[in-house]
């Protein structure tokens, strides 16, 4: 199935497993939380159980130096699409509000980007990402 939005995580390339994994975590999270679209339904095993819906469409993974992600940042930000971010001061915070704190504190023109998230249409997204390569 194609779909006419598209999702982008967007991760540093030379970041540790953790990192990687946590920040995708936190980035899938915060694009989900504010698009409901995103959603699927929840599942059931077949006992009945319920389980968690998950994000409907394929998430797709790249990897980035700093300079691409801020360039693909500004890309996201010129074509009104509102990206998921997280930055490098982010690692030493400990919850939610330290973590907004440290994004209001740090300068908007050179941000020191870790990870970002984007949601749209596929078309868009496509020009978003645009020289990307997928994180191996």
């Amino acid at each position: 199935m194609i779909y006419e939005t598209k999702t982008a995580l967007i991760l540093r390339a030379d970041l540790a497993a953790w990192q990687l994994a946590n920040i995708a975590a936190f980035l899938a999270g915060g694009l989900a939380g504010t698009r409901p679209e995103l959603m699927g339904e929840p599942y059931r095993d077949g006992a009945g159980r319920s389980y968690s819906p998950l994000i409907r469409e394929p998430v797709f993974v790249y990897g980035a130096t700093l300079e691409e992600l801020r360039r693909t940042h500004q890309r996201a930000l010129s074509r009104e699409l509102v990206p998921a971010i997280y930055i490098e001061p982010m690692f030493k915070t400990t919850n939610d509000a330290d973590n907004r704190a440290a994004v209001a504190a740090a300068p908007a023109d050179a941000l020191d980007l870790v990870g970002l998230g984007v949601h749209g249409p596929r078309k868009t997204v496509d020009k978003v990402i645009n020289g990307l390569k997928f994180l191996s």
